[in-house]
């Protein structure tokens, strides 16, 4: 097999604009050291505090590893806080405190930059089809993840 052709498989390039993608998150957000990972484990929390660990790994398609590795790196850093739940007390707790809704705030502007800059090689048209097609693609086969999905509209 030519090596060409593994340069044109959806895998390789899917983790190539992943590798893109988060790069110029991280170069947007550099002077708030923050990552893809964390802002969108802050971004859940504020939409839901209180959320517990599992539902918030489901909410962003994380393994229970992941989302404590980061969780525990944001609260390193003042940014949240986990308690035990008052509901089950096997389960922890997740919240923002004041510095780590300050730090989204902050943050506003630097991601969507990121964003703008991640979509600029398309033309408004093409933007809304390579979402759609997206969209489409981890819709269908989310099935084969290795991480389950549950998006927070469907966890409330």
């Amino acid at each position: 097999m030519p090596i060409q052709t593994i340069y044109q498989r959806p895998g390789f390039l899917l983790r190539r604009a992943h590798q893109i993608s988060a790069s110029i998150f991280e170069r947007a957000c550099a002077e708030l050291a923050l990552t893809p990972a964390q802002y969108g484990v802050l971004c859940i929390i504020q939409e839901q505090a209180g959320i517990d660990q599992s539902s918030l790994a489901r909410a962003l398609a994380f393994d229970k590893v992941t989302v404590l590795r980061v969780l525990k790196g944001l609260e390193e850093r003042g940014f949240c806080q986990r308690t035990i739940s008052s509901e089950n007390r096997r389960q922890m707790s997740v919240s923002l405190t004041a510095a780590g809704r300050r730090l989204l705030q902050e943050a506003n502007e630097p991601v969507q930059k990121a964003h703008d800059m991640l979509l600029s090689p398309f033309n408004a048209a093409e933007r809304a089809q390579f979402m759609a097609l997206l969209q489409t693609l981890t819709t269908q086969l989310d099935g084969e993840a290795r991480a389950s999905f549950v998006p927070m509209s469907a966890q409330t």
